[in-house]
């Protein structure tokens, strides 16, 4: 349970302060709905379903504040730089905004369903008592109006119309019914694209689709103003507990004078303004972003379908393991795509590795290669740099880095820049021991990083430095005709497939292994362990970390860091 709290406690915490605002605002006005005495009139034509309608809508309210904010991307890196003085379980909060985005998410579309059936199920029953279908009370209530038509309890007016056909009619024709409709329909778009079955291999269609969000919030802000839940008001006086069995007296008798009733003030405004102001600065500044020119450096088409651009922006500054999002308007006007640079904060250009995954990444790599030598390649957007848990990893004294094909490419701007801080003799380098894990499935995307590896290795050698980086190639998958190969040149002072002296292992780690080899070798070090790679693998090293991490401030402790975009 102790190592489990070093890595996982803050996060605990805000989830459960999270969940527990929700479970105070549904209770609050449950009963303020349920219980309040301003309802009790509404409470006789709807019963429960009153409360089950409004305690959802104060739940979707926070909710809806909160929706925005994990992808402001600028201001999370805003926070970021401003929490640099803070302890790393504060700032490793901000790499987790998209798995926050998806646990409010699932809340907002929970809600979403509870508050559209409670509503569904008092429309039915508002016009059943506009149809004087139940007590006398309920129809009294149903046939209260005014000349102005402003006081009125129950909200549907229409009576010329088949029964059967009002509840439809009334969804369709008012303001909270058409926006709910809408909203509604939004959502469902919204979630149902975002599986993760649709966004791997349809990615323009949860892109697309996600954009709906404008018309969810253009909705949400208007749907309230239908007024449609209504409280009895104090002017004039009316005991209900005394007038409710005398509806025929009404008015007729001073104690009992017509009950007057409005709609409340629309609130949700008030909670999602201010996230909506922040989204569009957001917006406006990568519209900026935009704008700015962008020229290539270099375009090389790698080994496995890899194109690596190198490109130059003027003020553009980077530090390791950060990423930016580019958009190529040749392929799309909309879509931005994250790739993590793989170049070092002290060179003069930053550069990407993007593998073909998509029809995005396909058209650019068509585009890439059929340019003339020497060309300038298409318009290219840079929205960035943004900030990652790989920025932290020179404040471990211990770094274990794990990539897992493409996912290696953080770790190469950070080689980069322990290459350049090695060359410069830079002080400030806190980090004594790297060890790098990289997985593969073929031999092919070895090649454009064995380069750099090399010169690490060579480097190292020369300044005496050779246990600094432990590195460890994985590869995954191969054939008999490889392995028949491997066997006839493993008398080699150099590994066949990448040239390096550190020979390649086949399988997976033994991570047990790994782990208690670098606790073995670290008794008293605080060890940051960075992935780069999918989910699965995550929940692998994140239960590692948890189990060889001591509790015990003089021993060894790993903290679990992993990419997200």
């Amino acid at each position: 349970m102790g190592n489990w709290i070093i890595n996982n406690g803050l996060t605990a915490f805000i989830l459960v302060v999270w969940m527990a605002i929700n479970i105070f605002l549904f209770v609050w006005f449950y009963f303020f709905y349920d219980l309040g005495d301003q309802f009790f009139y509404t409470r006789h034509l709807l019963g429960s379903a009153l409360a089950w309608a409004r305690a959802p809508a104060a739940v979707l309210n926070f909710n809806c504040l909160l929706i925005l904010l994990p992808v402001c991307r600028n201001l999370l890196s805003l926070f970021r730089g401003s929490l640099m003085c803070c302890g790393r379980s504060v700032r490793k909060q901000l790499d987790k905004n998209l798995s926050f985005h998806k646990l409010v998410a699932y809340m907002i579309g929970l809600m979403t369903a509870v508050h559209m059936i409670a509503h569904l199920l008092n429309v039915e029953w508002y016009n059943n008592s506009r149809q004087g279908i139940y007590d006398e009370l309920s129809t009294a209530l149903s046939n209260l109006e005014d000349g102005e038509n402003t006081t009125y309890l129950n909200p549907i007016r229409i009576t010329n119309l088949d029964p059967q056909q009002i509840p439809t009619y009334f969804v369709f024709t008012t303001i909270a019914g058409l926006t709910g409709v809408i909203i509604t329909l939004a959502l469902i778009l919204i979630i149902t694209s975002s599986m993760e079955v649709i966004r791997r291999s349809y990615f323009e269609v949860f892109w697309y689709t996600h954009h709906l969000f404008i018309i969810f919030f253009a909705g949400l802000v208007f749907h309230g103003a239908g007024r449609i839940v209504r409280s009895q008001q104090s002017e004039p006086p009316h005991n209900f507990t005394f007038c409710k069995d005398r509806p025929a007296d009404w008015g007729r008798i001073p104690e009992c004078p017509i009950p007057k009733f409005a709609g409340g003030f629309p609130q949700t405004w008030m909670w999602v303004i201010g996230p909506m102001v922040l989204y569009v600065c957001e917006r406006l500044l990568r519209f900026i972003r935009y704008m700015q020119a962008v020229t290539y450096r270099r375009i090389v088409m790698r080994p496995s379908k890899v194109l690596e651009l190198q490109l130059v922006k003027n003020g553009f500054k980077m530090e390791v393991g950060q990423y930016v999002f580019l958009n190529c308007p040749a392929i799309s006007q909309l879509e931005w795509h994250p790739f993590t640079m793989t170049s070092a904060p002290e060179e003069d250009f930053f550069s990407v590795h993007i593998r073909s995954a998509g029809d995005w990444t396909d058209k650019l790599i068509e585009i890439m290669q059929n340019l003339p030598e020497g060309a300038q390649g298409p318009k290219m957007g840079v929205d960035g740099p943004f900030g990652t848990a790989s920025e932290d990893v020179f404040d471990y004294e211990v770094s274990m880095l794990v990539g897992a094909g493409i996912g290696v490419t953080p770790f190469a701007s950070i080689l980069k820049s322990i290459w350049y801080k090695f060359k410069d003799s830079n002080p400030k380098l806190r980090t004594r021991k790297i060890y790098f894990y990289w997985l593969c499935r073929e031999t092919h995307a070895f090649e454009w990083f064995a380069d750099l590896l090399q010169v690490l290795e060579k480097e190292m050698e020369e300044r005496g430095m050779g246990d600094f980086l432990t590195y460890k190639l994985y590869l995954t998958r191969w054939d008999q005709s490889h392995a028949d190969h491997v066997m006839v040149h493993s008398d080699q002072d150099k590994d066949v497939i990448t040239g390096l002296k550190q020979k390649t292992y086949y399988g997976r780690p033994a991570w047990d292994k790994e782990f208690e080899q670098v606790r073995k070798e670290n008794p008293t070090s605080v060890v940051g362990t960075f992935l780069c790679g999918p989910e699965a693998l995550a929940k692998v090293l994140a239960k590692k970390c948890a189990k060889y991490s001591d509790v015990d401030p003089r021993k060894t402790k790993f903290y679990f860091n992993k990419e997200n975009f």
